[in-house]
């Protein structure tokens, strides 16, 4: 069984930083790609960044230049450093990863458990 776990959120002034981390335990042979998301209160889900094992990570356009997807593959870890935070940044962020297992070699998707995120004055 292989869970994401999600931590490193909490509050922070605009123009501030955060690193949010998700680490995948069990029986994990790999992480093959990892998506962030996020939602904000009464809002959609939208995509906020990913990237796919051998490609280079990919942002939307509303994080793009502030927000930087990096991995530690020896922890089966995947970070989102977020900069230069703003008000609209304020949402609960998921990721959801790709991983290989024994059991799924081609990787299954997983979720992880969300952590909120606030940016305010």
């Amino acid at each position: 069984q292989v869970q994401l776990v999600q931590s490193g959120g909490g509050s922070v002034q605009p123009g501030g930083s955060l690193n949010l981390s998700c680490v995948a335990s069990g029986d994990v042979i790999s992480i093959n790609a990892m998506v962030w998301y996020r939602q904000a209160a009464g809002k959609a889900q939208e995509l906020v960044a990913r990237f796919i094992t051998g490609a280079d990570p990919t942002y939307e356009d509303p994080v793009k230049g502030r927000f930087t997807i990096s991995r530690d593959n020896a922890k089966n870890a995947v970070y989102l450093q977020m900069r230069n935070l703003k008000p609209e940044d304020t949402a609960v962020y998921y990721c959801n990863g790709a991983v290989s297992t024994p059991q799924s070699t081609a990787g299954s998707w997983y979720w992880g458990q969300g952590t909120q995120v606030t940016v305010s004055s």
